[in-house]
């Protein structure tokens, strides 16, 4: 349920029709968009007498949401989220290029490709320490090393770091990490999504191999119901009955998303194609559908990567990239 109120409520009622709804049991979400304030109710709302909530003076309209995601819902808060990770924001019209090897290998690797992608135009790195790897017998990163030569990246270059979680065993290792990526695989993995809804840090949540749209909001509410509410959704292709392409990318679901929730939408058209001559077209389709941001592998050595390799720009057509995607930005805007 939300509510809409009236543009002269004051501070003190504001406080006192939030005491009165947290008496009865539940949640409020209070959001303060640039002409209006919507409250959001969570929680057994069948407590609520609507006609009473109705009947305030400072109650512009109540409204009862019929989705199972809420505090997604882009109902409970019309404007944009924006993620602000060091200098880079993503979402509400800013857009960030997220970067990097699927896999972090040796610190020459990490801090070469981290120079170049933020040459390039990156804002964020990204990097695999821990790698959930269909085959038991390929490489599965480098764990705790491999977060250690993503710091001496960062310390490097400046740009934030992301990487991958496997569970919430391994949150006390990912203190220095800026973004916690929750991968495909784990998209449903509820105690996890439980365990970071508790910390206050930007979670990037990949969508699951066959997930829907809905399943992947309501992963994101098991997030924000624990209270934190920097979720960044990422679009990253679903298994269908196509072979020619690792995934088939569903730019569909960019536009999609970003009409039922505020969340900020990223594609991540290197895992959807699995080929890197790929890449750059539906990177190019991702902007044209209104992605807030990119996620691309780059690596200096495709051919020699451990993680695939196949998949990844080299840092030189990471920058053609880069370039194409400012001028199409512009042109779109």
């Amino acid at each position: 349920m939300i509510a809409v109120l009236k543009q002269n409520v004051t501070e003190a009622q504001l406080e006192h029709l939030k005491g009165w709804l947290n008496g009865l049991g539940l949640g409020v979400h209070i959001s303060r968009g640039s002409y209006q304030t919507v409250v959001g109710l969570v929680g057994d709302t069948s407590r609520v007498d609507i006609d009473l909530l109705q009947g305030l003076d400072m109650v512009e309209s109540v409204t009862r949401i019929s989705e199972p995601f809420k505090s997604a819902n882009r109902k409970f808060h019309p404007d944009d989220t924006v993620v602000t990770v060091g200098q880079a924001s993503i979402g509400g019209g800013h857009f960030a290029m997220i970067a990097g090897p699927c896999s972090v290998e040796t610190p020459e690797q990490i801090v070469a490709v981290a120079r170049e992608v933020k040459a390039a135009g990156a804002g964020i790195l990204r990097g695999g320490a821990f790698k959930p790897r269909t085959s038991p017998y390929d490489f599965q990163g480098l764990g705790a090393e491999g977060l250690t030569l993503l710091r001496q990246a960062k310390q490097a270059t400046g740009l934030p770091i992301i990487t991958e979680i496997m569970n919430q065993d391994q949150l006390p290792l990912f203190e220095d990490v800026d973004v916690i990526q929750v991968g495909a695989r784990n998209m449903q993995n509820f105690d996890l999504l439980n365990e970071l809804g508790h910390i206050r840090k930007p979670v990037l949540l990949k969508r699951g191999l066959a997930s829907t749209m809905k399943e992947l909001l309501m992963s994101a509410e098991y997030i924000m119901a624990g209270g934190n509410e920097q979720v960044i959704l990422c679009e990253r292709g679903i298994r269908t009955f196509e072979t020619y392409t690792r995934n088939t990318l569903d730019l569909s679901a960019v536009p999609k998303l970003k009409e039922l929730s505020h969340l900020p939408v990223v594609v991540d058209p290197s895992h959807a194609t699995g080929q890197a001559r790929l890449v750059e077209p539906m990177a190019l389709a991702a902007v044209a559908a209104g992605a807030d941001g990119l996620m691309i592998e780059v690596h200096n050595d495709p051919a020699h990567a451990l993680c695939d390799g196949p998949q990844s720009l080299r840092p030189e057509q990471f920058a053609a990239l880069s370039a194409k995607v400012q001028r199409l930005r512009e042109v779109l805007a």
